[in-house]
Protein backbone atom coordinates (compact mmCIF):
# COMPACT_ATOMS: atom_id res chain seq x y z
CA UNK A 1 0.00 0.00 0.00
CA UNK A 2 1.33 3.42 -0.92
CA UNK A 3 1.63 5.84 1.96
CA UNK A 4 0.61 9.46 2.02
CA UNK A 5 0.55 12.25 4.56
CA UNK A 6 -2.89 13.31 3.32
CA UNK A 7 -5.26 12.67 6.27
CA UNK A 8 -8.31 12.76 4.00
CA UNK A 9 -7.03 10.26 1.42
CA UNK A 10 -4.17 8.16 2.81
CA UNK A 11 -3.93 6.04 -0.38
CA UNK A 12 -3.03 8.98 -2.62
CA UNK A 13 0.61 8.76 -3.82
CA UNK A 14 2.60 11.73 -2.56
CA UNK A 15 4.19 12.97 -5.79
CA UNK A 16 5.11 16.66 -6.28
CA UNK A 17 1.78 17.55 -7.89
CA UNK A 18 -0.25 15.90 -5.14
CA UNK A 19 1.98 17.48 -2.50
CA UNK A 20 1.38 20.93 -3.99
CA UNK A 21 -2.38 20.29 -4.08
CA UNK A 22 -2.25 19.08 -0.48
CA UNK A 23 -0.40 22.18 0.72
CA UNK A 24 -2.60 24.47 -1.35
CA UNK A 25 -5.74 22.96 0.15
CA UNK A 26 -4.37 23.40 3.66
CA UNK A 27 -3.17 26.99 3.20
CA UNK A 28 -2.91 28.85 -0.14
CA UNK A 29 -1.10 31.85 1.44
CA UNK A 30 1.56 29.67 3.07
CA UNK A 31 2.07 27.71 -0.15
CA UNK A 32 2.45 30.83 -2.28
CA UNK A 33 4.68 32.57 0.27
CA UNK A 34 6.85 29.49 0.66
CA UNK A 35 7.42 29.29 -3.10
CA UNK A 36 8.03 33.05 -3.16
CA UNK A 37 10.81 32.54 -0.60
CA UNK A 38 12.45 30.05 -2.96
CA UNK A 39 12.40 32.76 -5.63
CA UNK A 40 13.90 35.19 -3.10
CA UNK A 41 16.62 32.62 -2.47
CA UNK A 42 17.53 32.66 -6.16
CA UNK A 43 17.80 36.45 -6.05
CA UNK A 44 20.00 36.27 -2.95
CA UNK A 45 22.29 33.69 -4.56
CA UNK A 46 22.70 35.99 -7.55
CA UNK A 47 23.48 38.79 -5.11
CA UNK A 48 26.16 36.64 -3.48
CA UNK A 49 27.72 36.07 -6.89
CA UNK A 50 27.74 39.66 -8.14
CA UNK A 51 27.76 41.88 -5.05
CA UNK A 52 31.16 42.02 -3.25
CA UNK A 53 29.98 44.15 -0.31
CA UNK A 54 30.52 42.95 3.26
CA UNK A 55 28.06 43.76 6.06
CA UNK A 56 29.07 43.01 9.65
CA UNK A 57 31.78 40.63 8.52
CA UNK A 58 29.62 38.59 6.10
CA UNK A 59 28.68 38.87 2.41
CA UNK A 60 25.80 41.31 2.02
CA UNK A 61 23.39 38.74 0.61
CA UNK A 62 24.24 35.85 2.94
CA UNK A 63 21.63 36.75 5.58
CA UNK A 64 18.87 37.21 2.97
CA UNK A 65 19.76 33.81 1.52
CA UNK A 66 19.68 32.13 4.93
CA UNK A 67 16.36 33.70 5.86
CA UNK A 68 14.83 32.82 2.49
CA UNK A 69 15.74 29.15 3.02
CA UNK A 70 14.61 29.14 6.64
CA UNK A 71 11.25 30.80 6.01
CA UNK A 72 10.54 28.65 2.96
CA UNK A 73 11.14 25.50 5.00
CA UNK A 74 9.05 26.76 7.90
CA UNK A 75 6.08 27.97 5.82
CA UNK A 76 5.87 24.83 3.67
CA UNK A 77 6.29 22.64 6.76
CA UNK A 78 3.57 24.57 8.56
CA UNK A 79 1.23 24.19 5.57
CA UNK A 80 1.84 20.43 5.74
CA UNK A 81 1.23 20.41 9.51
CA UNK A 82 -2.09 22.18 8.98
CA UNK A 83 -3.29 19.24 6.87
CA UNK A 84 -3.54 17.31 10.12
CA UNK A 85 -6.05 19.83 11.50
CA UNK A 86 -9.02 19.17 9.19
CA UNK A 87 -11.60 20.47 11.68
CA UNK A 88 -9.83 23.74 12.44
CA UNK A 89 -10.69 25.63 9.25
CA UNK A 90 -10.83 29.13 10.73
CA UNK A 91 -7.69 28.58 12.79
CA UNK A 92 -5.84 27.27 9.75
CA UNK A 93 -6.91 30.30 7.72
CA UNK A 94 -5.79 32.81 10.36
CA UNK A 95 -2.48 31.04 11.03
CA UNK A 96 -1.77 30.71 7.32
CA UNK A 97 -2.41 34.35 6.47
CA UNK A 98 -0.63 35.77 9.53
CA UNK A 99 2.46 33.60 9.02
CA UNK A 100 2.66 34.24 5.29
CA UNK A 101 2.31 38.01 5.61
CA UNK A 102 4.58 38.40 8.64
CA UNK A 103 7.46 36.27 7.36
CA UNK A 104 7.26 37.73 3.85
CA UNK A 105 7.48 41.21 5.41
CA UNK A 106 10.44 40.07 7.52
CA UNK A 107 12.38 38.78 4.52
CA UNK A 108 11.46 41.86 2.47
CA UNK A 109 12.98 44.13 5.14
CA UNK A 110 16.11 41.97 5.36
CA UNK A 111 16.51 42.10 1.57
CA UNK A 112 15.90 45.85 1.47
CA UNK A 113 18.53 46.48 4.13
CA UNK A 114 21.01 44.27 2.29
CA UNK A 115 20.34 46.25 -0.89
CA UNK A 116 21.01 49.46 1.10
CA UNK A 117 24.26 47.97 2.38
CA UNK A 118 23.34 47.97 6.09
CA UNK A 119 22.50 45.27 8.60
CA UNK A 120 18.85 44.54 9.30
CA UNK A 121 18.95 43.14 12.83
CA UNK A 122 19.80 45.27 15.89
CA UNK A 123 20.31 48.32 13.67
CA UNK A 124 18.88 51.51 15.21
CA UNK A 125 21.49 53.88 13.83
CA UNK A 126 18.97 56.02 11.92
CA UNK A 127 15.26 56.69 12.25
CA UNK A 128 14.56 54.48 9.25
CA UNK A 129 16.75 51.64 10.49
CA UNK A 130 15.20 51.79 13.95
CA UNK A 131 11.68 51.81 12.51
CA UNK A 132 12.38 48.79 10.30
CA UNK A 133 13.91 46.85 13.19
CA UNK A 134 10.89 47.70 15.35
CA UNK A 135 8.54 46.49 12.63
CA UNK A 136 10.48 43.22 12.45
CA UNK A 137 10.20 42.80 16.22
CA UNK A 138 6.45 43.44 16.22
CA UNK A 139 6.01 41.03 13.30
CA UNK A 140 7.81 38.27 15.16
CA UNK A 141 5.54 38.76 18.19
CA UNK A 142 2.53 38.26 15.91
CA UNK A 143 4.20 35.22 14.35
CA UNK A 144 4.83 33.72 17.79
CA UNK A 145 1.19 34.14 18.76
CA UNK A 146 0.08 32.38 15.57
CA UNK A 147 2.52 29.54 16.30
CA UNK A 148 1.07 29.20 19.79
CA UNK A 149 -2.41 28.92 18.24
CA UNK A 150 -1.14 26.14 15.98
CA UNK A 151 0.42 24.34 18.95
CA UNK A 152 -2.82 24.55 20.95
CA UNK A 153 -4.77 23.09 18.01
CA UNK A 154 -2.26 20.24 17.64
CA UNK A 155 -2.41 19.39 21.35
CA UNK A 156 -6.20 19.25 21.15
CA UNK A 157 -6.31 17.24 17.91
CA UNK A 158 -6.84 13.47 18.13
CA UNK A 159 -4.38 11.41 16.08
CA UNK A 160 -4.81 7.80 15.02
CA UNK A 161 -1.03 7.44 15.15
CA UNK A 162 -0.27 8.64 18.67
CA UNK A 163 3.50 8.75 18.10
CA UNK A 164 3.05 11.08 15.14
CA UNK A 165 0.64 13.24 17.11
CA UNK A 166 3.21 13.60 19.89
CA UNK A 167 5.88 14.46 17.31
CA UNK A 168 3.82 17.25 15.75
CA UNK A 169 2.63 18.70 19.07
CA UNK A 170 6.04 18.58 20.73
CA UNK A 171 7.79 19.73 17.55
CA UNK A 172 5.66 22.86 17.29
CA UNK A 173 6.03 23.61 21.00
CA UNK A 174 9.80 23.18 20.91
CA UNK A 175 10.03 25.35 17.80
CA UNK A 176 8.25 28.14 19.66
CA UNK A 177 10.72 27.79 22.55
CA UNK A 178 13.63 27.81 20.11
CA UNK A 179 12.29 30.91 18.37
CA UNK A 180 11.91 32.68 21.72
CA UNK A 181 15.68 32.60 22.20
CA UNK A 182 15.77 35.36 19.62
CA UNK A 183 14.70 37.64 22.45
CA UNK A 184 18.03 37.01 24.16
CA UNK A 185 19.76 38.57 21.16
CA UNK A 186 17.94 41.90 21.41
CA UNK A 187 19.29 42.94 24.82
CA UNK A 188 22.03 45.59 24.57
CA UNK A 189 25.50 44.34 25.43
CA UNK A 190 27.69 45.92 28.08
CA UNK A 191 29.82 47.54 25.37
CA UNK A 192 26.75 49.01 23.69
CA UNK A 193 25.45 50.43 26.98
CA UNK A 194 28.85 51.94 27.71
CA UNK A 195 28.92 53.54 24.28
CA UNK A 196 25.44 54.95 24.86
CA UNK A 197 26.52 56.48 28.16
CA UNK A 198 29.66 57.95 26.60
CA UNK A 199 28.14 59.34 23.40
CA UNK A 200 24.49 59.81 24.27
CA UNK A 201 23.36 57.62 21.37
CA UNK A 202 23.34 53.99 20.38
CA UNK A 203 23.54 52.60 16.85
CA UNK A 204 23.25 48.89 17.58
CA UNK A 205 21.07 47.18 20.19
CA UNK A 206 21.75 43.49 20.71
CA UNK A 207 23.98 40.88 19.09
CA UNK A 208 24.18 37.24 18.04
CA UNK A 209 27.63 36.92 19.57
CA UNK A 210 28.30 36.62 23.30
CA UNK A 211 31.61 38.07 24.44
CA UNK A 212 32.46 40.12 21.34
CA UNK A 213 30.80 42.33 18.72
CA UNK A 214 29.12 40.63 15.76
CA UNK A 215 31.19 40.32 12.61
CA UNK A 216 34.16 38.23 13.76
CA UNK A 217 35.39 35.01 12.13
CA UNK A 218 32.60 32.51 11.59
CA UNK A 219 31.81 29.07 10.22
CA UNK A 220 31.37 28.94 6.43
CA UNK A 221 27.76 29.38 5.38
CA UNK A 222 26.30 30.07 8.81
CA UNK A 223 28.85 32.63 10.06
CA UNK A 224 28.42 31.25 13.59
CA UNK A 225 31.30 32.60 15.63
CA UNK A 226 34.35 30.35 15.93
CA UNK A 227 35.89 32.46 18.70
CA UNK A 228 32.99 33.37 21.00
CA UNK A 229 29.54 32.24 22.04
CA UNK A 230 26.82 32.45 19.39
CA UNK A 231 23.13 32.32 20.30
CA UNK A 232 22.17 31.38 16.75
CA UNK A 233 23.38 27.79 17.27
CA UNK A 234 20.74 26.85 19.85
CA UNK A 235 18.23 29.10 18.08
CA UNK A 236 18.71 27.08 14.87
CA UNK A 237 18.36 23.72 16.61
CA UNK A 238 15.22 24.79 18.45
CA UNK A 239 13.57 26.22 15.34
CA UNK A 240 13.89 22.96 13.43
CA UNK A 241 12.25 20.68 15.99
CA UNK A 242 9.13 20.96 13.83
CA UNK A 243 10.95 19.13 11.05
CA UNK A 244 13.15 16.77 13.09
CA UNK A 245 10.56 15.15 15.36
CA UNK A 246 8.00 14.35 12.62
CA UNK A 247 10.82 12.82 10.56
CA UNK A 248 11.66 10.59 13.53
CA UNK A 249 7.99 9.59 13.84
CA UNK A 250 7.72 8.89 10.10
CA UNK A 251 10.81 6.67 10.19
CA UNK A 252 9.46 4.82 13.22
CA UNK A 253 6.09 4.32 11.53
CA UNK A 254 7.81 2.00 9.06
CA UNK A 255 8.92 -0.32 11.86
CA UNK A 256 6.64 -3.08 13.07
CA UNK A 257 6.65 -1.91 16.66
CA UNK A 258 3.75 -1.41 19.00
CA UNK A 259 2.29 2.08 19.13
CA UNK A 260 3.36 2.49 22.76
CA UNK A 261 6.98 1.76 21.83
CA UNK A 262 6.98 4.35 19.07
CA UNK A 263 5.43 6.90 21.41
CA UNK A 264 8.21 6.31 23.95
CA UNK A 265 10.86 6.65 21.23
CA UNK A 266 9.36 9.95 20.06
CA UNK A 267 9.31 11.20 23.64
CA UNK A 268 12.94 10.09 24.00
CA UNK A 269 13.86 11.98 20.82
CA UNK A 270 12.07 15.09 22.12
CA UNK A 271 13.82 14.93 25.48
CA UNK A 272 17.17 14.45 23.75
CA UNK A 273 16.50 17.41 21.45
CA UNK A 274 15.55 19.68 24.34
CA UNK A 275 18.62 18.61 26.29
CA UNK A 276 20.99 19.31 23.40
CA UNK A 277 19.27 22.66 22.83
CA UNK A 278 19.81 23.56 26.51
CA UNK A 279 23.48 22.52 26.40
CA UNK A 280 24.18 24.60 23.28
CA UNK A 281 22.36 27.61 24.74
CA UNK A 282 24.32 27.26 28.00
CA UNK A 283 27.55 27.01 26.03
CA UNK A 284 26.78 30.17 24.05
CA UNK A 285 25.71 32.18 27.09
CA UNK A 286 29.11 31.45 28.64
CA UNK A 287 30.76 33.10 25.63
CA UNK A 288 32.11 29.81 24.31
CA UNK A 289 32.32 28.99 20.60
CA UNK A 290 30.57 25.89 19.28
CA UNK A 291 33.84 24.56 17.86
CA UNK A 292 35.84 25.18 21.04
CA UNK A 293 33.98 23.46 23.91
CA UNK A 294 35.57 23.36 27.36
CA UNK A 295 35.66 20.37 29.70
CA UNK A 296 32.27 21.19 31.22
CA UNK A 297 30.59 21.36 27.82
CA UNK A 298 32.25 18.14 26.67
CA UNK A 299 31.11 16.40 29.85
CA UNK A 300 27.55 17.63 29.32
CA UNK A 301 27.59 16.44 25.71
CA UNK A 302 28.96 13.04 26.74
CA UNK A 303 26.24 12.70 29.38
CA UNK A 304 23.59 13.73 26.83
CA UNK A 305 24.79 11.16 24.29
CA UNK A 306 25.03 8.40 26.91
CA UNK A 307 21.57 9.03 28.37
CA UNK A 308 20.02 9.25 24.89
CA UNK A 309 21.61 5.98 23.80
CA UNK A 310 20.62 4.30 27.07
CA UNK A 311 17.01 5.48 26.78
CA UNK A 312 16.74 4.22 23.20
CA UNK A 313 18.23 0.87 24.23
CA UNK A 314 15.82 0.45 27.12
CA UNK A 315 12.78 1.33 25.02
CA UNK A 316 13.69 -0.87 22.06
CA UNK A 317 14.61 -3.79 24.29
CA UNK A 318 11.04 -3.75 25.53
CA UNK A 319 9.49 -3.39 22.09
CA UNK A 320 6.62 -5.61 21.12
CA UNK A 321 6.38 -6.36 17.42
CA UNK A 322 2.92 -6.10 15.89
CA UNK A 323 1.78 -7.98 12.79
CA UNK A 324 0.83 -6.32 9.52
CA UNK A 325 1.55 -2.89 8.21
CA UNK A 326 2.52 0.17 10.26
CA UNK A 327 -0.38 2.43 11.12
CA UNK A 328 -1.39 4.99 8.50
CA UNK A 329 -1.06 8.53 9.73
CA UNK A 330 -4.26 10.24 10.65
Amino acid sequence: MQRSMNPENPRTPLNPRNLFNLLWTASPPLTVAGLLMLAALVVSVIGLAVDPRIITGAPAWLKPAKFAVSTAIYMLTLAWVLTFLPDWLRTRRVIGWLTAVVLTLEVAIIDAQAWRGVTSHFNVGTTLDGALFSIMGAAIVIQTLSSIAAAIALWRQTFQDRAFGWALSLGMTMTIVGASTGGLMTSPTAAQLEQARATGRIAVVGAHTVGAPDGGPGLPGTQWSVEHGDLRVAHFLGLHALQLLPVVALVLSRRRWADAVRVRLVLTAAASHVSLFAILLWQALRGQALVNPDAATLAALALWATLTAAAVWVVTRRRAAIPGQALVLS
